[in-house]
């Protein structure tokens, strides 16, 4: 096995080489290394600076997360003593950085004296991220060294900032060309030969002499509404307060103690849970692992609407070319032009130059002609959900696309087989459901067919990396994982409002609980029209209960299809939304004709009913195979619905609340709710197994849908 660190003498430097692919994390291994690399360069007199750096593509990734809750991230040195014994070093040290350095590999090179970088290099701490404040000094030894508001800002971000930001507020000595090892050696002979002094944080104060007394509470202030619900950007705002105040020392055991707190809260399990879902989203059951992703370098793109643009902008993004396809003329001028309206924003909000703007529009190429399609390596449709349309468009393209490429869907509901079905090649076809804003939403649905080869699935793990997506693989059925699980949650807020509740109330006890937007207000801004037309495609399937969705039947038939027409299940004047008494007066309407007597409801009754059904909805999915892990749940619903990170998705949360308590909720409703009660709450036979044995969703592994191989 390769030693973790290289040891070398280049005159009377000594050269600490990192070389743990794939990110030189801080395990115990590495921090041993370290030590014992860093104490023969400090025990040699002939040696009289050091530089740290790296052999591989990085500096450092930061501390190995899977020693979190071991004994190992407590075996000396920790990362912590380890970052104070550098910071105390009697020899000057250079820390050299390439590639990125984050979170416990920044504190690394914080605890060094000089600090240089090549200017593509990205530095961050990045730990709030997983519920947690920095713990190795990031919090008390960076403020020292760039000011409290830059260093509030990187730490309850966790957004990295380029060499040339780091370099300017004065994070880095120096940005350096060309080689880097050679860089690195210059600069420290430069710094023996000046006599240039040592640099320790010790000695340092955070300067705050420019501070408002009031500077802490406005910046709380001014990130509230994003870190709502979370535990470490709070204690993180804490461990620099500490750093402004206290000597080194102190700082660094407030530090430590804000560091603990956080371990032990239920965000930074639900934040982690997610960290390493999104790792083992990418290995599939029944995937060979001689399959190879084939090569993606043109792609069209079967609509040119706001779905179908939004997905070409990924593309894009990623400097690939698009071809969009449309019927007519007007519409894809139409589309073209929508496209370069919101690359238009961005550059107005200083995310993008104009020229980069027209970079990215010459990559788009519009046509009217299903034959241009002949050279695209993968075809996207995000045509109208309808399933005679979906089949004649894979039917053409299977006659006018080239062997080998892949033809997929951006279906949201639809059965992908019967799609397949309609070409000759059902091996090549797959389903890419993309989440709308599809430009800038994160979660890519992967669906695999019963023929859906494993060169496809690979390919298409592949290119949702290179477009930055979250990609999670399910299998067949109607609405897949993220709008089946849907589906019951908005059942139950349709029902609610019969009931009782009202659209505010509504969506108010569920923004509370953490979602990012309320049923209602979702529903109106997705278009009632939307969700009539996918209820009409499986009436059979609901038939048996009359008051299913039935006000939102009823809306679609007044045209209240939401915003786009200005009512819903609220008013919108100026994109301003208001309240409708006529909403309500329509649910009293509907109670009356059904005989259900309407009450006050309370707010947990709201949640527990949206929530507890879509979990047990998540339940049945896994039973029956189309997800293959309980996480892969969770990602679809932190990353295309908004569930609250901090609770780590419908499922991961149920673990934390048990699973026993999501069961007798479900068991009360079926008894207190009469037929509703009867005929919408049954509990997965799943949650009875796990509920049975004490286990918990997460402990779960689920059996490969038939329908997948």
């Amino acid at each position: 096995m390769t030693e973790p660190v290289h040891y070398q003498q280049i005159g009377r430097i000594a050269v600490l080489r990192m070389n743990q692919p794939p990110i030189n994390a801080l395990g115990h291994a590495m921090r041993t290394a370290l030590q014992a690399a860093y104490q023969r360069a400090i025990s040699d007199d002939a040696v009289a600076a050091i530089v740290l750096l790296s052999d591989i593509g990085i500096f450092c990734g930061g501390a190995d997360i899977g020693e979190f809750g071991t004994e190992a991230v407590r075996q000396p040195p920790s990362l912590p003593e380890l970052c104070s014994t550098l910071d105390q070093s009697p020899k000057p040290i250079v820390a050299a950085l390439h590639g990125t350095a984050l979170g416990g590999g920044l504190e690394i090179a914080l605890g060094c004296d000089y600090r240089i970088a090549t200017p593509q290099t990205r530095l961050g701490l990045p730990e709030v991220n997983i519920g947690l404040v920095p713990g190795a000094g990031g919090t008390q030894r960076l403020p020292r060294l760039v000011g409290v508001p830059a260093a509030l800002e990187m730490i309850t971000s966790g957004q990295p900032i380029p060499a040339a930001k780091a370099h300017e507020i004065g994070l880095l000595d120096r940005l350096v060309e060309g080689d880097l090892l050679t860089a690195a050696v210059h600069f420290a002979e430069e710094l023996i030969s000046t006599s240039a002094p040592l640099r320790s944080c010790t000695t340092l104060s955070v300067d705050t002499r420019t501070l408002s007394p009031s500077h802490f509470d406005d910046f709380r202030a001014s990130i509230a509404r994003k870190t709502r619900g979370f535990v470490a950007p709070e204690r993180c705002i804490q461990a620099v307060e500490a750093a402004c105040r206290l000597p080194l020392a102190e700082g660094l055991k407030k530090e430590h103690d804000l560091f603990l707190e956080c371990m032990a809260t239920p965000q930074a399990r639900a934040q982690q849970h997610l960290f390493f879902s999104e790792r083992k989203a990418t290995k599939v059951p029944n995937v060979s692992p001689q399959a190879t992703a084939r090569r993606i370098e043109r792609v069209a793109i079967i609509g040119a609407g706001t779905m179908g643009g939004g997905i070409a902008m990924n593309f894009a993004n990623a400097g690939i070319p698009v071809k969009l396809l449309e019927l007519k003329q007007e519409a894809l001028d139409k589309g073209l032009a929508a496209i370069r309206n919101n690359y238009l924003i961005s550059a107005k909000k200083g995310r993008m130059t104009e020229a980069q703007v027209e970079q990215r529009m010459a990559l788009l190429e519009g046509t009217l002609h299903y034959n241009d399609l002949a050279d695209a390596d993968l075809v996207i449709e995000a045509a109208f959900e309808s399933m005679d349309i979906k089949r004649t468009i894979f039917t053409k393209l299977d006659e006018v696309c080239k062997p080998g490429a892949i033809l997929a869907s951006n279906t949201s509901t639809l059965d992908l087989n019967e799609i397949a079905s309609a070409t000759r090649r059902p091996q090549d076809v797959i389903g890419l459901h993309f989440f709308s804003p599809a430009n800038v939403m994160r979660l890519l649905e992967i669906i695999r067919g019963s023929a859906t080869s494993d060169e496809a699935i690979v390919t298409a793990l592949k290119m949702a990396k290179i477009i930055r997506k979250v990609p999670v693989v399910v299998g067949v059925c109607f609405g897949f994982v993220g709008n089946r699980m849907l589906e019951p949650y908005g059942r139950e807020a349709h029902r609610l409002l019969l009931e009782g509740a009202t659209p505010a109330q509504i969506d108010r006890a569920l923004t509370r609980f953490g979602m990012a937007m309320g049923p209602c207000s979702m529903f109106d801004l997705a278009g009632n029209d939307v969700g009539y037309l996918v209820r009409e495609s499986r009436r059979g399937d609901i038939a048996h209960d009359p008051s299913y969705n039935l006000i939102g039947d009823r809306l679609y038939a007044l045209g209240r299809y939401g915003q786009k027409s200005g009512r819903g299940f609220y008013r919108y004047e100026n994109r301003e939304q208001l309240e409708d008494p006529d909403v309500i007066e329509l649910a009293e309407t509907i109670a009356k004709e059904l005989g259900i007597e309407r009450r006050a409801i309370e707010d947990e009754e709201i949640v527990e009913r949206c929530i507890f059904s879509l979990i047990n909805e998540g339940a049945a999915i896994l039973d029956e195979g189309i997800a293959y892990r309980s996480s892969d749940c969770d990602l679809v619903w932190v990353n295309g619905y908004g569930f609250p990170v901090w609770r780590g998705g419908p499922m991961h949360y149920a673990d934390e609340i048990g699973l026993d308590t999501v069961l007798a909720g479900i068991e009360r409703y079926r008894s207190r709710l009469g037929t509703h009660g009867e005929t919408w709450f049954t509990p997965s036979p799943l949650l009875e197994r796990l509920v049975a044995e004490g286990r918990r969703f997460g402990d779960a592994l689920t059996q490969v849908a038939a329908n997948t191989r």
